[in-house]
């Protein structure tokens, strides 16, 4: 079971990774707000794993605070919600605020998020409610992320995160768009950002 990896990122998207470790290259799904934290390519990287074996596949997800693979794990424990819907769940909202959400019971902010019904949030709120509240209490500041990026293509890369995010391609192409105009130099991060707020 592999719970930790480090090595040389060989490629980054904004939906997994690929680490070179002793040559062998690792992919990784990873939630935005780990994206956010990469380092450029070549660069060393390290995350926390959570290893899910199926009978046809073996998968990996990435984090780069164990406070978004704690959160993970507890949305993997609500019943209706597979590692990719809490990977998602993870990139609609950053880790802290989507704890408060959790904490404070607010089903129809966690519904917000696309790919969570009203039951699935309903649930959430429900079922995680005392965990999320023991886990904000007992949480430390997020590690920083590992330096500001400029990307290549931000606009493509931000539609592309926003349709695994559930959203159609026309949506995220128009917010895109909305949220790009008149921007200069933006970094996909604060693209994204942008975008998201643009579709609230």
């Amino acid at each position: 079971m592999i719970a930790h990896l480090s090595g040389t990122l060989l490629r980054k998207a904004p939906n997994s990774v690929i680490i070179d470790n002793s040559g062998i290259g690792y992919e990784v799904t990873v939630p935005l707000s780990t994206f956010y934290a990469l380092p450029e390519k070549d660069e060393k990287v390290s995350l926390h794993i959570y290893t899910h074996v199926r009978e046809d596949a073996l998968m990996l997800f990435g984090f780069h605070a164990l406070l978004e693979k704690k959160i993970f794990l507890l949305l993997f424990s609500v019943s209706g919600i597979g590692p990719k819907l809490a990977t998602n769940i993870l990139s609609g909202m950053g880790p802290e605020e989507l704890l408060d959400a959790i904490a404070n019971g607010d089903s129809q902010r966690i519904q917000s998020i696309p790919g969570v019904g009203k039951k699935i949030a309903e649930r959430i709120s429900l079922e995680l409610k005392d965990k999320a509240s023991k886990l904000r209490g007992e949480q430390q500041p997020l590690a920083p992320p590992f330096m500001a990026r400029k990307e290549v293509g931000v606009q493509e890369d931000a539609v592309s995160a926003l349709v695994n995010l559930g959203y159609s391609v026309k949506s995220a192409k128009e917010a895109v768009d909305r949220a790009s105009a008149g921007a200069k130099d933006i970094t996909l991060e604060s693209l994204i950002k942008k975008t998201l707020r643009v579709l609230a």
